[in-house]
């Protein structure tokens, strides 16, 4: 991936903590979104042509990005632009507030878009409209090709000045692309921007590949693949396509995951019959065994500080969630509820973890404090799984399938996200079926 370089002309304006008058509530569902306007971007008359590029529908597209990332927070309310009545040009040095109030908005994106020896400079403010004045004013220099990133990450600073926290915008999900009959599925590696555009994939489908999981520190993946029926742990560098094993492991091997710093894997395989935890270093291929259970102990994840791993296991007769020390010491039970537990995954803020829960033959996606209290069901269905985090903490993405009929038709695989609050539920676009889905850190921190 192309990095992006970019130049921040004018920064905060409110630093002397002025407050505006603005106030998003990201603690619970927001039945009542913000309504905001995001005026197209203003073409400086000074614009140098691009080929294959029509700069006023560059400036049209980059607000229509921004408009949609809000909207599918379910925090933000977009305006329709025909009821805008001040023109962009003018908007972007000093609004008539009095015109962006009377359509009832809150909040105001205006932006202006030059284009100058082969480069896209694009500058964007957002104001308070209630309290009439400037909230932030930045610009950013770039390449042609990275303005749909550029305006991932305007969302991403407008999102953080408004709801006080971390964007997730400027993202990527790594998923299984999956196509053909549900019993002969092709699965690759595919990888999109969140919002489901630029979508590549990484593998061809002529092996069986398995929950691809992010590197939290790089654009780094680890998955599973089996090669000639053997399992194998493999590590792949997205910007370079560098593919590499990490090991060959007899039995079964489930669900490798990196360690916060990068460095490690965690991962459960079987051996001797049994199915326990191991870690791996990635500089010297030191594997560790974490448990030592006669029961299966499965899907590991670190805790962001790196000190706890939960997991699932059956070790109490049904399969429910587990946290012990990195060390494998200090091991407790910590869900209780009626059902089966699995697919624990920590949040990045480190308070809560998801989980997939199954009960009477339905499947929930739902959240819970670190020791097992707080549980929420956020969202129930046929069958759905592998809940993952956006880098703030406040999204889970996840897969659902739908129950196929008895020749295999109308099955199908899609990713979903929901709030952690449970509101916005809302399917992801993908080009093919989807599984098993994995979203990276914020690109641009």
């Amino acid at each position: 991936m192309k990095k992006i370089f970019f130049i921040i002309l004018l920064n905060f304006l409110l630093i002397n903590k002025t407050y505006a008058l603005i106030e998003v509530d990201i603690t619970r569902g927001n039945l009542d979104p913000l309504p905001i306007a995001v005026s197209p971007l203003h073409v400086d008359i000074n614009s140098q042509e691009l080929k294959d590029i029509k700069i006023k529908e560059l400036g049209e597209n980059i607000s229509k990005i921004i408009e949609n990332n809000f909207r599918g927070t379910g925090l933000f309310n977009p305006l329709k632009k025909d009821a805008f009545v001040q023109k962009p040009d003018i908007a972007h040095l000093k609004p008539r507030f009095e015109d962006w109030r009377l359509i009832k908005a809150q909040a105001l994106v205006t932006g202006k878009l030059l284009v100058k020896e082969g480069k896209l400079k694009i500058e964007f403010r957002l104001w308070d409209l209630a309290a009439a004045q400037e909230m932030t004013a930045l610009a950013f220099t770039t390449t042609p090709s990275n303005w749909r990133r550029v305006a991932h990450i305007i969302s991403d600073k407008i999102y953080e000045r408004l709801t006080g926290e971390e964007g997730y915008f400027d993202t990527r999900i790594i998923y299984v692309a999956e196509s053909g009959p549900k019993n002969l599925r092709v699965k690759k590696l595919a990888i999109m921007d969140q919002d489901g555009f630029n979508t590549k994939y990484l593998t061809l489908g002529n092996e069986l590949v398995l929950t691809p999981r992010f590197n939290p520190t790089n654009q780094m993946v680890t998955y599973m693949s089996y090669f000639r029926n053997m399992p194998r742990v493999y590590l792949l560098d997205i910007e370079t396509g560098t593919q590499e094993v990490v090991g060959n492991f007899p039995g079964m091997t489930f669900a490798p995951r990196f360690s916060p710093d990068g460095k490690k894997i965690v991962m459960s395989f079987a051996k001797d019959g049994n199915s326990d935890i191991y870690t791996m270093d990635l500089e010297t291929r030191v594997v560790e065994r974490i448990t030592n259970h006669s029961s299966i102990d499965t899907s590991p994840s670190f805790s962001p500080d790196g000190k706890y791993i939960a997991f699932n296991s059956d070790r109490s007769g049904l399969q429910q969630i587990y946290v012990m020390r990195s060390d494998g010491s200090g091991v407790k039970r910590v869900t209780f509820g009626n059902g089966i537990y699995g697919t624990p995954v920590w949040s990045p803020r480190g308070d809560l973890i998801a989980f997939t829960k199954m009960r009477k033959g339905r499947f929930y996606i739902g959240v819970m404090r670190t020791d097992g209290t707080g549980e929420r069901l956020l969202t129930e269905n046929f069958y759905q799984e592998a809940p993952s985090w956006s880098p703030n903490g406040r999204v889970l993405v996840f897969y659902r399938e739908t129950k196929a009929g008895p020749k295999g038709e109308g099955f199908s695989a899609k990713l979903w996200s929901i709030d952690i609050t449970g509101y916005n539920e809302r399917q992801l676009l993908t080009k093919t079926d989807a599984s098993d889905p994995s979203w990276s850190s914020l690109l641009s921190k």
